[in-house]
C-alpha cells in the first residue's frame, strides 16, 4: 500500500465520518468517494486485517489452495485477495457495496467474479460452494455493524447455506480509529475474522 499524504489524526477523522449515524445509502456514498483514498488511509493506520485474513484461511486450507474458490465478503479494493493469491489461492469472487470500491479491486486483475451486494441486505449471489472471508473491527463504534454481521452469519448457517470453520479474535488489528478508543498504552484496536464453508445451491 503507498504512503498516505494524511496524517493519522487526519485519517481518524475519516474514520469517524464514515462511523457516523447514518443510512446504509448514505455509508455507501462515503465509501464510494473514499475509494480512491482508501489504501493509502489504512496504511496509517497500519491495517493488518488482510494480512491475518488471509492466515487464517492458509493455515485452515493446507493442500490445493489453486482450486479452491474464495468469496471475498466486503472485499473492498481486493487487499485481502492480494494476500491470499501469496499464500497460494488463486479463485477469488468479491462482493462489496461500494461500486467505486468495486472498481478499484478490478484493476488487481485477481477476481474472476466481481459483484454489488449488501450482505444482510441480499443474499449472497455466488451458487457455487468454496470459503467465505469476512473481517470486521470489535471497536466501540462498530459494535453494531459486528453484532448485525454475526446475526446475518447465524440466520445463513441456521438455513444449511455456510457452516463456520473458524472465528479468530485478533488484538492488534489496527490503530485506533479515534482518540477516545486508544486503551492505557496501546494505541491499537482488536478486530476479528469470520471464516466460513459456503454449501453449494442449486440455482
Amino acid at each position: 500500500m503507498a504512503a498516505s499524504r494524511r496524517s493519522l489524526q487526519q485519517v481518524r477523522e475519516v474514520i469517524t465520518t464514515a462511523h457516523e449515524d447514518c443510512t446504509p445509502a448514505q455509508k455507501l456514498q462515503f465509501y464510494d468517494r473514499w475509494a480512491q483514498e482508501y489504501e493509502e488511509d489504512v496504511s496509517v493506520l497500519e491495517y493488518n486485517a488482510p494480512r491475518l485474513a488471509a492466515a487464517v484461511l492458509a493455515s485452515g486450507c493446507i493442500s490445493n489452495r489453486e482450486s479452491k474458490l474464495v468469496l471475498d465478503v466486503a472485499c473492498g479494493t481486493g487487499l485481502v485477495a492480494q494476500e491470499l493469491l501469496r499464500c497460494g489461492f488463486r479463485l477469488f469472487h468479491g462482493l462489496d457495496g461500494s461500486s467505486r470500491m468495486m472498481e478499484m479491486a478490478q484493476t488487481k486483475k485477481l477476481y474472476q467474479e466481481l459483484k454489488q451486494c449488501m450482505l444482510g441486505q441480499e443474499p449472497l449471489p455466488s451458487t457455487s460452494g468454496g470459503l467465505l472471508c469476512l473481517t470486521t473491527r470489535s471497536n466501540t463504534s462498530n459494535l453494531q455493524y459486528k453484532a448485525e454481521l454475526e446475526h446475518e452469519l447465524a440466520a445463513l448457517q441456521s438455513l444449511g447455506l455456510c457452516d463456520c470453520i473458524t472465528t479468530q479474535n485478533i488484538e492488534k488489528w489496527e490503530k485506533a480509529t479515534s482518540k477516545q478508543e486508544v486503551q492505557g498504552e496501546s494505541d491499537y484496536i482488536s478486530g476479528v475474522i469470520y471464516l466460513y464453508k459456503k454449501m453449494e445451491t442449486i440455482s
